[in-house]
């Protein structure tokens, strides 16, 4: 991909073939697959052949590149942008040319796809290692690299939800780190405003998917959009944030074991927020409770 796509687009013998619209848009569409490639190439794989005679002791090796990994979240944050772009332009000469000669049987899309899957493989081969490694040495680290994988994963996941937020003023990067999100049902009850408002409120639950930050938990409705691959992908419109450096929380609310509170300024706005298990709460309470304390 890299030599029969990304070097073809600096060809002059290929330029012809190339729209206007496209030159220069080499890194919204391999994203940064070169420096992936170089990890792998020059860094993990060496490492990984280090423990050919010793495969029980590979978690090791995991551990060490831990921070490496990282590069596939950049990966996957960009991949809403390349595939709007490829879907512009997957009948362009250009690429059917470059396709033909390397004679591969699928076009590029197949292909820029491989490193979305290939982060989310790696889990299911520790798995599969620690399932044979029981007892013997290796198998904690086996296990940490797998929970650091699992880190990775859930943060690729958390980010490709929070990059399709739209309508938020700020800046996202200013609210500390996204350390959760998901979809709840929420009532609110507002001390100001007519007690009639305040009976209606009480009934229906209005479905939100909260962001929580470490200074902040965003409040956005979900839209579900139509269309195929990334454009199939919700977006969320931004509705309303709590600084947490105001929040309160009640962990338990009478009557239901999957719902919390959270309340905001001693009680003048209360939340009540409703998790689809009683798991998904305990996470959600943990989390907040740590960024309250």
């Amino acid at each position: 991909v890299l030599q029969g796509y990304a070097a073809e687009m600096d060809n002059p013998l290929m330029a012809h073939l190339i729209s206007p619209e496209l030159q220069n848009k080499k890194d919204i569409l391999f994203g940064n697959m070169e420096e992936i490639y170089h990890f792998h190439n020059r860094i993990f794989l060496r490492e990984l052949e280090n423990y050919v005679e010793y495969p029980e002791l590979v978690g090791r090796c995991f551990l060490d590149q831990m921070e490496d990994f990282q590069i596939y979240e950049k990966y996957c944050q960009n991949k809403p942008r390349s595939e709007s772009l490829w879907r512009q332009f997957s009948d362009s000469a250009f690429f059917q040319e470059c396709q033909r000669k390397l004679d591969h049987k699928l076009s590029l899309d197949s292909y820029l796809l491989k490193p979305v899957q290939r982060i989310t493989k790696y889990q299911l081969l520790l798995k599969e290692m620690l399932k044979y490694s029981k007892n013997c040495e290796g198998a904690e680290d086996l296990q940490e690299a797998l929970t650091s994988i699992l880190g990775i994963l859930k943060a690729v996941n958390d980010s490709m939800h929070q990059i399709a937020i739209t309508g938020y003023d700020g800046n996202l990067n200013e609210l500390g780190k996204l350390l959760m999100q998901g979809s709840f049902n929420v009532w609110t009850d507002h001390k100001k405003g007519h007690s009639k408002v305040k009976d209606l409120a009480r009934f229906k639950p209005m479905q939100r998917h909260l962001f929580l930050h470490e200074k902040a938990v965003l409040f956005c409705k979900k839209r579900e959009e139509n269309g195929e691959g990334y454009e199939k992908a919700p977006s969320y419109s931004y509705k309303h944030s709590l600084n947490m450096a105001a929040v309160g929380i009640t962990e338990n609310v009478k009557g239901d074991a999957k719902k919390f509170e959270i309340w905001y300024n001693a009680r003048e706005e209360v939340y009540i927020i409703q998790a689809p298990t009683p798991e998904v709460k305990a996470t959600w309470v943990n989390e907040i409770r740590k960024v309250l304390t």
